[in-house]
């Protein structure tokens, strides 16, 4: 796989952030269950020893999360982070394909339970669970 080749299934992310668009080009891919969101690996990423930056995963974990309990309930709801929780347990570099596979564990009428594993490569360097407050839509 090259540094420019996409997974099949993903497609440019469809929700845009002032907090993420240093990060694009994002990508996800939605599931039955969940929003799965990726990028390529680049500069950006790292941190000072050129190794994938643990505050850009966890941010990617919470948003994939978040975004997968509002998949669950049907868009209907956002959410809010009540707790996230991140293990690293490896690392990633430059040029890889990292994905965030997020699944709701359960959600309710005002909270929503997820987990995740960060893959690099299909390799898992981490692994993510938070809980989710439900806002009700404005409007």
């Amino acid at each position: 796989m090259t540094q420019t080749d996409i997974p099949q299934g993903f497609e440019p992310h469809f929700r845009k952030s002032p907090f993420t668009d240093p990060w694009e080009p994002l990508y996800s891919k939605r599931t039955e269950k969940a929003v799965v969101m990726a990028l390529r690996l680049a500069k950006p990423h790292t941190n000072a020893r050129g190794l994938i930056h643990g505050g850009l995963i966890a941010s990617l974990a919470d948003n994939a999360m978040g975004y997968s309990c509002a998949q669950a309930t049907g868009w209907t709801t956002s959410f809010v982070t009540i707790t996230l929780a991140v293990d690293f347990v490896g690392s990633a570099e430059i040029g890889q394909w990292l994905a965030v596979e997020s699944e709701v564990i359960k959600t309710g009428s005002t909270i929503c339970f997820a987990q995740s594993l960060i893959k690099a490569d299909d390799a898992v360097i981490a692994r993510a669970n938070g809980t989710f407050r439900v806002v009700p839509k404005k409007g």
